[in-house]
């Protein structure tokens, strides 16, 4: 062999590892590529456990969400031909409920029962030898890792996917695995994936701040996407499978203070015959830990009791008189509906009375707590239950905490006279104190007129909001004196503005009403949206002129009426009544408060074809223990109340402040 030739020979042995690296990287997948066929294989190894679902007939709307009988997805939980599926592809109550699997074998299903805290629905077909999708133990998700959601939607053959990552766990009070993969009614009810194929979760839509199962589906492909955890659903399937639905547990207290994220967890208020005070707990306690959680505030006590049903024991410690308690307490699926115990009075306002301590009676309601006692106009109430009343407030306060039937101690002055009676108080009364119609004081003249606060009518921009609303303010206004605020709400079509101000002219300068009329950008209906102006207009003008906060009324009639209670329920800490002309209520209102007090009246005629749902609408109310008034007025059809019915409605309004 020549020199030259072994030279070669021996470079092309030391350069054959380099060329043999170079061939193979040409010849390698790319990253990306390897995690789309990572992708693939995950859903490849669960598609057997995911199910396409058709739903047939049902209802077209659920509120205001359009409902429809496109498929949607769910997945196989036991071989016996148990299907979970999210709650929310059930909303229509359809008629009948198909199943089919990616080989096309269909079959009928049977609604079996629903998790209402996690908003799942379990299904049974009869098939057998399916193959359950396999959970990711909880101690393995983890924050960060890959999380495919998969739906079968499109395709019965094929699977739609979208990929993302775990964005967060224990979300929506320890219910949920947050995900920024795109998640939508696509794929409600199908698995979030690991990149290993294992089901780490159910997707379903979720809020922290609702509970029912459209609740949360605002957020669809927003990259904020919940999945309840697979191994939590078997954990409660066999209660399921009994055909048990199960809902959120409650315990049944209110906290002097409920703001989420501060303050201790002193009582305030223990509803009756509740899991709270079987288990001993009382006004002025303080609740120091359950389900062996720590509570500091009240978020702690949500994420404590997020995960409990109605019907589970659960550990509960709490403080009484520096005594610590240590039981248990069995949560329920309802309480009783709160109500207020009514003494039977209407307060003076309080500009109009001497400045000292107490409440001065301006009128009793007969057949009254109060009535029975011998309290009397101008009385003036000190004490309650041995506690001091310093003002309309305090009284309230007290009076808030006791049950219709409790009986309580009241003292009151008459004169040089100071008595204490006993008395049992009642439920809130229908009557409305017609006597008053000529008795009301108007407020006392201002020392001195502010030209910068305009009386009359007036337009007022809200160029936030890009919309107005016109306002009607008492010629004699004084800004020492609160006046009550009434926010007229429009029909569809009419802002009914002219008729509106010459009918409650007379009503705003007899009672010391400002009235407010928030238009809408299209005349023809209110968009949700718009309620977040409404809420600043009448934010701004508690900001110009003093008005009093119990005494802020919504009103509507027709369409107005109806998107009025929802602004009701909507912001509950800003109204405290609505009086509603020929209207439904349009979703179902939420329990009554003891923080938030709002009455309700309700008229319409008795030739008006929506009286049936309008008289619907104050059983619901009663159900719900809030106090109300139905006015059903002879020979009138679909039309605005007359001067008689408003008249009752003024003072209805103006006695928003009994007690």
């Amino acid at each position: 062999m020549s020199t030259l030739r072994l030279l070669f020979l021996l470079c092309f042995v030391t350069l054959l590892p380099n060329f043999s690296r170079h061939v193979d990287a040409q010849n390698s997948p790319s990253l990306t590529e390897l995690e789309e066929q990572a992708f693939k294989q995950a859903v490849a190894l669960a598609e057997p456990s995911i199910v396409r679902i058709q739903t047939v007939g049902g209802l077209d709307r659920v509120g205001r969400i359009l409902t429809s009988t496109g498929p949607t997805t769910g997945l196989v939980v036991s071989a016996d031909g148990y299907i979970i599926s999210s709650a929310f592809n059930f909303i229509s109550k359809p008629a009948s409920v198909l199943v089919e699997f990616a080989d096309g074998r269909r079959f009928p299903a049977e609604v079996i029962a629903t998790d209402r805290s996690r908003m799942l629905t379990l299904l049974k077909i009869e098939a057998d030898n399916l193959q359950p999708a396999e959970a990711v133990p909880a101690d393995q998700i983890k924050v960060g890792q890959w999380g495919v959601a998969a739906g079968r939607t499109y395709s019965p053959e094929i699977p739609n996917v979208s990929v993302g990552i775990v964005s967060a766990i224990n979300r929506v009070w320890g219910k949920a695995i947050q995900t920024d993969a795109k998640v939508s009614p696509v794929n409600y009810g199908g698995p979030l994936l690991n990149i290993e194929g294992k089901v780490m979760g159910v997707l379903v839509p979720l809020s922290a701040s609702a509970n029912t199962e459209t609740a949360g589906v605002e957020w669809y492909d927003s990259g904020i996407g919940f999945a309840i955890p697979l191994e939590d659903v078997y954990q409660m399937l066999e209660r399921l499978k009994e055909g048990e639905d199960l809902h959120p547990g409650l315990m049944g207290v209110t906290f002097r203070r409920n703001d989420l994220m501060e303050g201790d967890l002193l009582i305030d208020m223990v509803r009756p015959d509740s899991p709270a005070y079987r288990a001993g707990m009382r006004r002025g306690d303080v609740l120091l830990s359950v389900d062996d959680i720590p509570l500091t505030r009240v978020g702690h006590l949500r994420y404590a009791l997020g995960t409990h049903y109605a019907g589970d024991v659960v550990p509960v410690t709490f403080l009484k008189n520096q005594k610590k308690i240590e039981t248990t307490m069995a949560l329920v699926q309802t309480l009783i509906p709160y109500e207020s115990g009514f003494l039977g009075i209407l307060p003076q306002r309080p500009e109009l009375t001497a400045p000292r301590n107490g409440v001065v009676v301006r009128y009793v309601y007969s057949e009254s707590a109060a009535e029975d006692a011998g309290i009397k106009k101008d009385d003036r109430i000190v004490a309650f239950q041995g506690e001091p009343v310093t003002d309309y407030e305090s009284l309230w306060t007290l009076i808030s905490r006791e049950r219709p039937e409790n009986e309580v101690s009241v003292t009151f002055e008459r004169g040089a006279l100071k008595e204490t009676v006993k008395l049992t108080l009642t439920g809130t009364t229908e009557e409305i104190p017609l006597d008053l119609l000529d008795e009301f004081i108007p407020p006392p003249a201002a020392d001195e007129v502010d030209e910068d606060l305009p009386t009359g009518f007036t337009t007022i921009p809200m160029e936030a909001h890009n919309h107005e609303y016109w306002t009607y303010i008492p010629a004699d206004y004084n800004p020492a004196y609160q006046y009550g605020l009434v926010v007229w709400i429009h029909p569809g079509g009419d802002t009914m503005e002219a008729s509106i101000a010459q009918d409650w002219q007379r009503f705003c300068d007899r009672r010391g009403i400002i009235l407010i009329g928030p238009k809408a950008a299209k005349i023809n209906s209110w968009n949700l949206n718009e309620a977040e102006f409404i809420k600043d207009a009448v934010l701004d003008i508690q900001t110009r002129y003093n008005i009093d906060t119990q005494r802020v009324a919504l009103h509507g009639y027709a369409s107005g009426g109806s998107f009025a209670l929802h602004l009701a329920f909507k912001y509950r800490d800003l109204f405290r009544a609505a009086a509603i002309a020929a209207a439904p209520i349009t979703a179902a209102p939420p329990e009554n408060d003891p923080e938030t007090r709002f009455q309700v009246y309700l008229t319409c005629g008795e030739e008006d074809a929506v009286l049936p749902k309008v008289e619907a609408t104050q059983k619901i109310m009663e159900a719900r223990k809030f106090p109300s008034v139905f006015k059903k007025v002879e020979g009138r059809g679909h039309t605005y109340p007359t001067s008689t019915t408003l008249e009752e409605i003024a003072i209805w309004l103006d006695t928003l402040d009994r007690l």
